[in-house]
């Protein structure tokens, strides 16, 4: 709250009257109820109980910036209006690129916040030491196909042995005897498979490979987990940008298969594409629901300081075995202490009030234990 000129102090030296001092604690006592009971006044940085992080932007107008993760993308496409909507002073400029983007634009200091599926590597760590990986949700990977004649109520199951020996050429046809033992019911046509992949520097990549490697390490090494890989050649299969342009490829590719987050359940859905159930570490087959992730997720209780986890193949009778901390990726060393409050008071407002728009995309709220280390995290970003 800050006074306004009819309620500016006495100059210096002089002291008010009895009807004088009644009037400035009058105003005083009108002032405090309404940066109580309404909005906060724009000059006003009040703080988080007990996390010392602003709840509210500066005063200034400011856009922020953010590019990564195409993943995460939806739900940045749903933060944007609705934190603007709260600040209306504040914008973000978003745009979906990849998480290998996020990372190079984060570090280059082209944008304020790199989304990515990935969390930091050793390599960049080591490179960026002013970078810090804050989680901001959960999510999932699912894998997705087109296959002639069979339904995508069907839900094929697989798991992370068969899909190593598909994407590295072993397995080329659906009616594969492996992929026959694991639907017995299904009428599989001799049909090839098309492999789709993403082309660029991914995070889903990078959940993707982590799962086949952790999975059946024999046939998909760890040599081949990244966000960005040399693909093993395979005749028709096909490279695309973006999650949307996985979507897209297997829509287009009938035999096809392919992995996108599941923020895009509602585009594999309207593409009439099958999703699959997964094989997790207890041999069980699941789909990426809530309470599957949610079961993925209790399976990891140790989650380091700097957030730096794998969260693949946890264990469990019901855990989704590919699931991932959604990251902003942000330098801690800000150009000035204005744009620094602005990026603590977004992002934690993303972990608190943002979870709202969480449902929409299909993510889940990251548990109370990670929102206090993010919290952390997101404290040290100074200007």
């Amino acid at each position: 709250m800050s006074l306004g000129a009819e309620e500016a102090p006495p100059p210096s030296g002089r002291r008010p009257g009895r009807s004088g001092l009644v009037a400035l604690l009058l105003a005083a006592v009108l002032g405090l109820a309404a940066c109580t009971s309404g909005s906060p006044s724009p000059s006003a940085s009040p703080v988080s109980s007990g996390t010392g992080l602003p709840t509210t932007p500066a005063s200034a107008p400011q856009t922020l910036s953010e590019t990564g993760s195409s993943l995460m993308a939806p739900l940045f496409a749903l933060w944007g209006p609705a934190y603007h909507a709260q600040f209306s002073r504040v914008n973000l400029s978003i745009a979906s690129s990849s998480s290998g983007t996020g990372i190079s634009s984060a570090s280059a200091g082209t944008t304020d916040i790199g989304a990515s599926d990935a969390y930091l590597s050793p390599a960049d760590v080591t490179k960026y030491p002013n970078l810090v990986n804050i989680p901001l949700a959960v999510a999932a990977l699912m894998v997705i196909y087109n296959v002639p004649g069979i339904s995508p109520a069907t839900h094929l199951r697989l798991n992370g042995s068969v899909l190593a020996r598909i994407f590295s050429g072993k397995i080329t046809r659906w009616n594969d005897p492996a992929i026959r033992s694991l639907n017995p019911g299904a009428a599989l046509p001799g049909t090839a498979l098309v492999l789709v992949h993403r082309a660029d520097s991914s995070g889903s990549t990078f959940l993707f490979t982590s799962y086949m490697n952790a999975q059946d390490p024999g046939d998909w090494s760890s040599s081949l987990i990244g966000t960005t890989l040399a693909w093993p050649k395979q005749p028709g299969e096909i490279g695309a940008k973006g999650s949307s342009g996985i979507v897209t490829a297997v829509a287009s590719a009938p035999g096809s298969i392919g992995y996108v987050g599941v923020s895009y359940l509602s585009a594999v859905i309207k593409a009439g594409e099958g999703e699959v159930a997964l094989g997790n570490s207890s041999g069980n087959y699941v789909l990426p629901t809530t309470s599957t992730i949610q079961a993925g997720l209790a399976s990891f209780t140790n989650t380091p300081a700097n957030e730096t986890i794998s969260l693949i193949n946890g264990s469990g009778a019901q855990v989704y075995p590919i699931i991932n901390y959604e990251y902003a990726i942000v330098n801690v060393s800000q150009t000035s202490a204005t744009l620094a409050q602005d990026l603590r008071a977004f992002l934690n407002w993303a972990i608190s009030s943002g979870t709202a728009q969480l449902v929409q995309v299909n993510f889940q709220p990251l548990p109370a234990s990670v929102v206090a280390l993010s919290q952390a995290q997101i404290a040290k970003i100074k200007g």
